[in-house]
């Protein structure tokens, strides 16, 4: 199914309006359980159901709803494809805005509002490429399972997680799966552009502190101190020089940026390269080491007492095959009188950048901007596509948008004026629409 100009247009007018209309549904999850998704689920079964797509919503807890569609193939031999997305957003605090956070404003060739670019851009794209299809009576070669998952930014403990532990007949047949944070554009030094596809993960190792020590009066001397002691860890841990771990995701990705900007790729000295990726290069710093930041403190209750315990959080993220150095340097760096528990944790991915799903991604980035260069890239964060790796589903973070050079893509996730550019979203939903009819 070739897009005829006024199929394009279609498709374009409509991925901007669900876009906007995506927005203007508060699906705000504040953590510990406490979110809503169940109206922005609702509205996703309404756009489905107006051009015939069935589709279900599947209730964890109430009000923690995610979305599934099945759209069979014309093929059932060939595996399923998983496209996928999560409805729920973070908080924001509209004193810190310039617009309405929930307003979908159209304004400077952007829309505005949370979500925008985390990650209610790739719905849209989805339901716009899908309601285009199914206006038209096109029918793709695989079997595809569109899932809009609930509490994707808790974790989906909620969602995706209990999608796959509760649901796996859902996912049965499928081998691949692309969701969100792969495919955009990086404008390098060179003034060449490269799209950073998402070919793996870090894992997640969030870790409770407690240190222990002797209870007493605050003006005593108190060589047993457990705040002391909890400090000492907490500096030794959040100052501890993490050995550099390279992937082989890391290696082509600095290779490919190295060889278009005129550097040498050295392990020993990857500075040059990573200067070349502007803002993106502080995140891809951070997938070349595991990491270990404190984040929480919990100490005491008067001001003249020394407590007998004191405890830390610490939010620890894991190279791919590196998981056990985490945790043990993490226990040798606390201390004998620290105890170190494991709160969360989840499994870094890294899949291979080859393959015929991959030469897809990238004849789709090609068909609309030629000059791009498709490279993979190692995220320091984590996607829904854990929960299905689990199943056996092999995950890839392709969501593409052409950026404008100038634009800090990756501050915008989470960040106040969270927005995504209008031709940039216009841009995903053809690339996206060109891959998945070749799928």
């Amino acid at each position: 199914m070739e897009l005829t100009p006024a199929l394009r247009e279609e498709l374009e007018a409509d991925v901007v309006t669900l876009c906007q209309e995506l927005i203007r549904i508060p699906s705000v999850n504040f953590g510990d359980g406490k979110g809503d998704e169940e109206a922005a689920a609702k509205y996703v079964v309404a756009k489905l159901q107006e051009v015939g797509i069935s589709s279900k919503i599947y209730e964890s807890a109430p009000k923690r709803c995610s979305v599934v569609a099945n759209l069979e193939g014309t093929d059932p031999s060939l595996p399923g494809l998983v496209i996928h997305g999560h409805l729920d957003v973070v908080p924001a605090n509209a004193a810190d805005w310039s617009v309405d956070p929930f307003s979908g404003l159209l304004k400077d060739g952007c829309i505005w509002g949370r979500g925008a670019v985390d990650m209610k851009n790739m719905d849209a794209m989805i339901l716009a490429v899908f309601r285009l299809w199914a206006r038209h009576g096109f029918r793709q070669k695989r079997n595809m399972v569109i899932v809009f998952f609930g509490d994707e930014e808790a974790g989906g403990i909620f969602g995706s997680r209990w999608m796959a532990q509760s649901h796996p007949e859902v996912f049965a047949g499928c081998s691949e799966a692309i969701s969100e944070v792969g495919g955009f554009s990086l404008t390098l030094t060179t003034g060449k552009r490269i799209y950073a596809i998402e070919t793996a993960e870090k894992g997640i190792e969030w870790m409770k502190l407690t240190a222990t020590g002797l209870a007493g009066h605050g003006s005593m001397i108190n060589k047993e101190n457990a705040v002391t002691r909890l400090a000492d860890a907490i500096s030794r841990i959040g100052n501890y020089k993490w050995p550099q771990r390279m992937t082989k995701t890391n290696e082509a990705l600095l290779r490919a940026v190295g060889e278009l900007t005129g550097h040498k790729y050295d392990p020993e000295n990857l500075t040059p390269i990573l200067n070349e990726l502007g803002s993106i290069s502080r995140m891809l710093g951070a997938t070349l080491t595991n990491t270990a930041n404190p984040s929480m403190l919990e100490a005491g209750y008067k001001a003249n007492v020394i407590p007998q315990s004191a405890s830390a959080v610490v939010d620890g993220r894991t190279i791919p095959g590196f998981e056990k150095e985490l945790l043990e340097t993490v226990k040798e760096l606390a201390g004998e009188h620290v105890k170190v528990e494991s709160l969360v944790s989840d499994i870094p991915l890294e899949v291979e950048f080859k393959g015929p799903l991959v030469e897809k991604m990238i004849d789709a980035i090609k068909a609309e901007d030629p000059e791009g260069i498709p490279v993979p890239y190692l995220m320091s964060g984590g996607t829904d596509n854990k929960a299905l790796a689990k199943l056996g589903i092999a995950g890839y973070g392709f969501s593409p948008l052409k950026l404008p050079p100038e634009l800090d893509f990756l501050s915008l996730f989470h960040g106040v004026d969270e927005r995504v550019p209008v031709d940039s979203l216009q841009f995903g939903a053809r690339s996206l629409h060109h891959f998945l009819v070749h799928a």
